[in-house]
């Protein structure tokens, strides 16, 4: 297998203008997470008047001394609470992410509750939803640590507390399909809440600090007249001796946190998992540090995506598939870490050609049983009469079904443009990807702001000559207008905050998530959980 030469030219003025671009961005982000952090910390002195720690500290506690920590959508929710995004905080009300605990990989969820006392923030629930899917998908236990408020009444909606149901079968769906659920409950989980420690495999609660009913002392006594202290309704002595909700009783939070460790160090977790020996492999040739300026600020710029390749891939090594066919769509196959990937990516828009042999690729990594990353950079599909008779709309459609019926894991990172339905053709996140994340220049749209601005300008234009009269004042102003509403809407600020992806990274740090996110998926394939009609029931 051939290895990628590298092209690129560090001391380059436009290669130091990308990484200056890119560093920036990257600032930006970590500026958002940073405020996340800080404003949970300022909860400290409460908290540890209370004998607690805080939430971060309390992920800290549970997992692995130096094990990887993948953090899922830290940007949740980024301008949702606060239109001006420097005083926005981003997360959603939650920590989560895939680490390691007692030697087992598990999804964590914990309560962000130095924040609002935990109150789901903008985007939180789908936030939860997401680590959820992502947990039964690929077959991790579920770790919660909760302390919350809940809901907040004051910006209820309905639709939310009927969404928010999926929360609870979902659940219900883990412990159903062989993945144990464990859930500390540190502080409160109170109404519907209460079914989330509820619906748990096994529940560690903490003296003096856990609660959990369905109606607080207020309003229980509103609505029966009933008085009861909190420690009565929905103690953790009570739960653990009389209710039977709670099975193991804490001390204080570290006391929890260590039970909930042992308690997944003697499940055998791994039992089925082979014994693997040591994968053996050679780094990429080139420095990931050059990752920082491949990518021009620009998305109309042209640019190499086999240089992204060649700093991703061991050895930088690269087997090309149909090289000399559709050749700005670029597929072939890579190992990151020893383990085998095909790589699926755009050096401009795709064509006829292209999207054929994208086809192929995708359909021939099934049959090996391959993985797939799609690394989008791409304007999107081919236009123009020549294109049409070519018949462009049928062969993206052979692309668009291949990539929607893959029956191997598809991994999508944004690494520049993804417009129109290159986006869809590339395993967008409407497509299902098994992990999607973004790198902070990444940009997103149904087209560029100018396309945009231009379609409609011409079709307004064309209005207003029916009608008799052109105001080029007005067409101006409408330019302006939907190029500011497209460009708004483009960048990670944007889409990450939605959702839209389940995180943004370093580019410097795209063959460590790879990797990772390989070996979740790959370890997903070979386990066989104990499936059940039902998920484990309270006694």
């Amino acid at each position: 297998m051939a290895s990628i030469e590298s092209t690129i030219y560090p001391d380059s003025e436009s290669f130091q203008a990308n990484r200056e671009g890119m560093l920036a961005l990257l600032e930006r982000v970590r500026a958002c997470e940073q405020r996340s952090a800080a404003s949970s910390a300022r909860s400290r002195e409460r908290f540890e008047q209370r004998g607690q720690l805080l939430p971060r500290d309390r992920v800290s506690l549970l997992l692995d001394p130096g094990s990887p920590f993948l953090e899922i959508a830290s940007l949740a929710g980024l301008g949702l609470d606060k239109p001006e995004l420097d005083q926005s905080v981003p997360g959603g009300g939650i920590i989560g992410g895939i680490g390691w605990v007692s030697g087992v990989r598990v999804m964590v969820n914990a309560s962000d509750s130095g924040i609002d006392a935990g109150a789901l923030q903008p985007m939180g629930l789908d936030k939860a939803l997401r680590m959820q899917e992502l947990a039964l998908e690929n077959k991790l236990p579920y770790v919660q640590l909760v302390e919350s408020a809940g809901a907040n009444l004051l910006t209820y909606k309905v639709e939310e507390f009927i969404k928010g149901g999926s929360l609870f079968r979902n659940l219900a769906r883990m412990s159903a399909a062989g993945l144990p659920v464990i859930t500390v409950t540190h502080g409160s989980s109170t109404a519907g809440g209460a079914y989330q420690t509820g619906l748990s495999d096994y529940i560690v609660m903490v003296r003096g600090r856990s609660r959990a009913f369905l109606a607080g002392p207020p309003l229980l006594k509103a609505a029966t007249g009933e008085i009861a202290t909190e420690e009565e309704l929905g103690g953790a002595l009570m739960h653990t001796s009389i209710s039977g909700l709670g099975d193991y009783l804490a001390e204080d939070d570290r006391d929890a946190i260590r039970i909930a460790r042992e308690i997944l160090a003697h499940i055998d977790w791994n039992r089925e998992l082979p014994a693997e020996a040591p994968r053996r492999f050679k780094p990429p040739r080139h420095d990931a540090e050059e990752l920082l300026g491949i990518m021009p600020m620009d998305p109309k710029r042209p640019v190499d995506m086999r240089q992204v390749i060649a700093r991703i891939a061991d050895d930088s090594e690269f087997l090309a598939f149909g090289e000399n066919y559709g050749s700005a769509t670029v597929v072939g196959h890579i190992k990151i870490e020893g383990l085998p990937l095909g790589v699926v990516t755009n050096n401009g828009p795709i064509d006829s050609a292209g999207a054929n042999k994208a086809t192929h690729f995708i359909q021939a990594c099934c049959q090996a049983r391959t993985p797939i990353l799609y690394l989008n950079n791409t304007t999107g599909y081919m236009v123009g009469k020549a294109h049409e008779e070519a018949g462009m709309i049928k062969h993206g459609s052979k692309m668009i079904q291949a990539v929607t019926n893959a029956t191997v894991p598809q991994i999508t990172l944004y690494c520049g443009a993804s417009y129109g339905a290159g986006n869809y053709g590339m395993c967008g996140r409407g497509f299902h990807p098994r992990f999607c994340f973004s790198w902070p220049n990444a940009r997103t749209a149904v087209m560029g702001a100018e396309q945009a601005a231009g379609t409609m300008v011409m079709v307004s234009e064309a209005a207003m000559k029916r009608k008799g009269a052109v105001d080029q004042a007005k067409l101006d102003e409408l330019e302006r207008r939907i190029i500011e509403r497209f460009e708004s809407q483009t960048s990670v600020f944007t889409t990450s905050a939605r959702l839209l992806d389940d995180g943004v990274i370093d580019p410097r740090d795209t063959r460590a998530v790879i990797a990772q996110v390989l070996s979740i998926c790959r370890d997903a394939e070979l386990r066989r959980p104990q499936a059940m009609q039902f998920s484990v029931a309270r006694p």
